[in-house]
């Protein structure tokens, strides 16, 4: 099975360039299935059930989260709906929504999509080991897969990296988000799971993670409040693909993706 994991989607910009891309791309690399964190989807922050459509629209096919998931209250009423968004496992059970998401290539087998937050940086939660033990041992074995996809969404880059060692073997993927910038680290680890520390980020080039370069040097450098917005301008498209093997669920090949717009420059 091909995977095709898209780095964080910001905004209109992360949006708009998927829309144009992202089926060419899923041809290119001949992948059977597009798994996107669209967490910041929604001008940053969220999600929208139209969002979410326009999203299925370009070609992803599954949604994964993370800490921003309910910055959108209208999702409040979507997430228990879309069996194709999944939010993080390791939260309040007072969140709505889905814990996982399967993925049925027949032939080639299921994939089981599992979402979860770290702990170091981030807002209060279980633990994402603990979490991810469980998971594993309710869905696995029921759903009759070896195939299992983690997006796990976190700040630090050693929670990422050692969430890697300790699934290994257990998990096909673990793909870092959240930090927004891509890390040349993709490997598969000695018993056979793919890990990258971070995907990176799908959205305006000419950013500051995404978001605009004013707003954000005025919070940064000057300490002053400055609302935060998309940046716009050309975008790219950081992404992952990865080759599965579903008799053993071990991950065969792992290829980081950069694609970008042009930039016009002023002479």
């Amino acid at each position: 099975m091909i995977v095709l994991f898209v780095g964080d989607i910001v905004g209109q910009p992360g949006r708009k360039i998927l829309k144009e891309r992202l089926r060419d791309m899923k041809r290119l690399y001949n992948a059977d299935v597009c798994v996107a964190n669209s967490e910041n989807a929604a001008a940053g922050f969220g999600i929208t059930a139209s969002i979410a459509s326009d999203l299925y629209s370009s070609g992803v096919d599954f949604i994964t989260m993370g800490n921003h998931t309910f910055a959108r209250a209208d999702f409040l009423s979507t997430a228990p709906s879309d069996n194709r968004i999944v939010r993080p496992a390791n939260v309040s059970p007072e969140w709505p929504g889905f814990d996982y998401a399967v993925f049925d290539a027949k032939e080639k087998g299921r994939l089981l999509i599992m979402n979860l937050l770290g702990r170091v940086g981030m807002d209060p939660c279980d633990s994402p080991y603990r979490c991810a033990d469980s998971l594993l041992e309710r869905y696995k074995k029921s759903l009759g897969t070896t195939m299992v996809l983690l997006d796990f969404h976190a700040e630090a880059t050693s929670e990422k990296v050692a969430m890697g060692y300790y699934l290994d073997g257990r998990v096909s993927l673990v793909m870092g988000t959240h930090t927004h910038v891509q890390t040349a680290d993709e490997k598969i680890l000695e018993r056979g799971t793919g890990h990258i520390t971070d995907v990176g980020m799908t959205g305006a080039l000419q950013s500051v993670l995404g978001m605009d370069v004013d707003a954000s040097l005025r919070r940064l450098v000057e300490c002053l409040p400055s609302r935060y917005q998309t940046a716009s301008g050309p975008s790219m498209i950081n992404a992952v693909v990865a080759e599965l093997d579903p008799s053993t669920g071990k991950c065969v090949r792992i290829e980081r993706i950069i694609q970008k717009e042009t930039v016009e420059r002023e002479l």
